[in-house]
């Protein structure tokens, strides 16, 4: 699996109370208690992932969505969660308007948020490897990647690194057994791919977001640019989308240089993609050819990616 998304979990019927009621709570206890409820939901979840794939490796990326987009948006929403956790409506719309962003995309979300809430990525963390040890302890095999999305600076991985292995090491002593874990970042920001070889002394892996860091080197909205982008492919300003097919000179340009940047800090640093860009031919071909390890891509493009790799492999010699 190359990308498990783990705010999809959080969104669960029998949780997304839990999740509100952190969001909400007033300080560090608060928010502690609230994940507290989530710890083992979160777990089973990976539980069930990790026995599934027996051993193949499971990139999961902590939360990365900003918080506000787990809050009730309209007014009777509000009144029915506000009923539910026993607070004031106000107090939910007080919320909303602190947790308000012009921009989303480039706000208060992925790393930034545990830089803010360290507490939240410890929580999933304990969840992660408290899977890995009980499936290991039963004989399975496991391999979680744990990956920090939208690492721009080096410190802030270095912190998260820190945080994560801190927390790893403490349950495998409370267990016992050791399951193999990586811990690594997404790619996804333009600066990242710059520095990529401070980043990668602090990672196991890179994971290309090749969406995002699609949208972050055009400075162009994936979901506002369809208004607009036809004009440009028909009038050739380009001559294919980006968001289909990776642009190999500008987006594809810092692929390179981060792959080349990070191997050169770290030989045998592990590449991949994960985006749309990992089902689409000419796409996969440029990857291979940039020295990536594998991409990864929607299921139902699984078999266009398979194809498309061993064409590349076959080309390549």
């Amino acid at each position: 699996i190359g990308l498990c998304r783990t705010e999809h979990m959080f969104f669960g019927e029998d949780r997304i109370l839990a999740v509100r009621r952190m969001i909400l709570a007033a300080d560090e206890a608060g928010r502690r208690a609230a994940l507290d409820r989530i710890l083992p939901m979160q777990r089973e979840d990976f539980v069930g992932i990790l026995r599934a794939m027996a051993g193949f490796p499971v990139t999961i990326r902590l939360l990365d969505p900003p918080l506000h987009e787990f809050l009730p948006q309209g007014e009777a929403e509000i009144a029915e969660v506000a009923n539910a956790l026993g607070i004031d409506g106000a107090e939910i719309r007080r919320r909303l308007d602190a947790l308000h962003e012009f921009n989303p995309m480039l706000g208060h979300r992925g790393v930034r948020l545990a830089i803010s809430f360290p507490e939240i990525y410890e929580v999933q963390t304990r969840a992660i490897l408290e899977a890995a040890c009980e499936l290991t302890s039963e004989g399975v095999s496991v391999l979680p990647e744990i990956m920090i999305p939208l690492v721009g600076i080096e410190e802030e991985l270095r912190r998260l690194r820190e945080q994560v292995t801190a927390v790893a090491e403490a349950v495998i002593a409370e267990r016992g057994v050791r399951p193999e874990y990586l811990i690594g970042t997404m790619i996804e920001l333009p600066r990242a791919c710059i520095v990529a070889d401070l980043i990668a002394e602090h990672a196991d892996f890179f994971s290309f977001g090749t969406n995002d860091l699609t949208q972050t080197t055009f400075g162009l909205s994936r979901d506002d640019a369809g208004r607009f982008l036809s004009d440009y492919l028909d009038t050739q300003v380009l001559s294919v989308d980006p968001f289909v097919e990776i642009d190999t000179e500008g987006v594809g340009g810092l692929v390179r240089i981060a792959a080349e940047r990070g191997r050169g800090a770290k030989p045998g640093l592990k590449l991949g993609i994960c985006g749309e860009h990992g089902g689409d031919p000419a796409s996969v071909g440029f990857f291979h050819r940039s020295g990536l390890d594998y991409v990864s891509c929607s299921p139902y493009r699984v078999p266009i990616a398979r194809l498309a790799a061993a064409q590349a492999a076959v080309a390549a010699g």
